[in-house]
């Protein structure tokens, strides 16, 4: 598969040949099923949590005799069934993150990758530096290549102009060809690959195939 580099003026510069194997049929569909349920359980930051009985601060007497009062027998204040009372199985704090190999998310990336590729939601850029950190040059560059839409933008290193003059713009999102995963590749509607960014990704997809 080639794709057509261009640079931020919109014109082109050549064609870049895909190397990594793009996958064309089914295979590691449930890995990026897998990979996506992972990513977004480690988002969850597990800190819910209630008191049980034994944990409710207050007194342990006895709120009233056991006969005599007309009243439904009491044995404490922290009981569940009173207001302000412990609560029964409720959160505690807890790790919700699951583990995935490295296989299956290189798998996983693999196949959202070539999803992408095939739909044409893949731009590739010679190169994307700006001379100032301003959201109006930023905006300049994104009118130029007629990119609208959620957009992730996939630079081989952290650039300051650019993550500062990106990071007031709505749907847009800057990060690096090493912490690029899969949930972010499926979840904007178009990925802007500097050159250098798509290489170091195809190292990636390409080690220990």
């Amino acid at each position: 598969m080639k794709l057509t580099v261009k640079d931020i003026q919109g014109n082109p510069q050549g064609d870049f040949e895909v190397t990594f194997p793009v996958i064309q049929d089914g295979k590691g569909t449930q890995a990026v099923h897998d990979v996506v349920v992972a990513s977004l359980a480690a988002r969850r930051s597990g800190t819910a949590s209630t008191k049980t009985m034994g944990e409710v601060a207050g007194s342990g007497k006895k709120p009233w005799r056991q006969k005599g009062t007309g009243r439904a027998r009491a044995g404490s204040f922290a009981s569940p069934l009173w207001r302000g009372g412990g609560v029964v199985f409720g959160p505690k704090p807890r790790d919700w993150s699951i583990k995935v190999s490295k296989a299956t998310r290189r798998l996983a990336l693999q196949k959202a990758l070539s999803e992408r590729l095939k739909a044409g939601d893949v731009i590739l850029l010679s190169d994307l530096k700006l001379n100032s950190h301003k959201t109006k040059e930023f905006l300049g560059v994104m009118s130029t290549l007629q990119i609208e839409g959620t957009t992730l933008i996939v630079a081989s290193a952290v650039d300051r102009n650019l993550l500062l003059a990106s990071r007031n713009v709505p749907d847009v999102e800057v990060t690096t060809s090493d912490t690029l995963n899969t949930y972010q590749v499926l979840r904007f509607a178009k990925l802007v690959f500097t050159r250098d960014a798509f290489e170091k990704v195809e190292q990636r997809l390409n080690r220990d195939k």
